[in-house]
């Protein structure tokens, strides 16, 4: 991880326990990135308390609750898929916050309407709900990278609001 990365998850941290809250993750191109980023930080403990990897989308919908017409009818990469992966990582670990990613880190999979660096993020924020499409250049591991430290960084600036 970056020492922005770093930063940018001990700041979450100091915020959310400053609130008492716990915060989530439903991660699919990212592969369990965004989790490792916030569990980097000590005692991280109080205030995460469990993270999905979903990476297919048999897995988004029987463990965070993704309904399968979403995903046939939008695919993975939508935002009508990570606002759904987003409340249900949300209601499964009983967190006030939770931040999801899908996206085509590539260098494969990519179409004219959702190449390759595209990705989509959602943000639940003790009810309150956002998306967020993005699209990052650079390979595989640098569209990943640049997907957890923007992630990070737009559920500090919800939290400040």
């Amino acid at each position: 991880m970056t020492e922005d990365i770093n930063y940018l998850a001990q700041i979450l941290g100091d915020k959310l326990l400053a609130k008492g809250w716990q915060i989530t993750c439903a991660e699919s191109c990212t592969g369990g990135g965004l989790g490792f980023a916030i569990t980097s930080t000590a005692g991280s403990s109080a205030w995460f308390n469990q993270g999905y990897i979903t990476y297919s989308n048999q897995a988004k919908h029987r463990v965070i609750g993704v309904n399968e017409n979403t995903l046939t009818g939008f695919g993975a990469v939508s935002c009508e898929t990570v606002e759904e992966m987003a409340v249900g990582a949300a209601k499964q670990a009983n967190a006030q916050v939770a931040i999801s990613v899908s996206g085509i880190a590539g260098p494969d999979g990519g179409t004219p309407d959702k190449p390759v660096g595209t990705v989509w993020f959602g943000f639940y924020l003790n009810g309150q709900l956002s998306s967020k499409k993005q699209h990052f250049n650079g390979n595989r591991e640098a569209v990943r990278i640049k997907a957890i430290e923007f992630a990070l960084s737009n559920i500090l600036n919800l939290l400040r609001k």
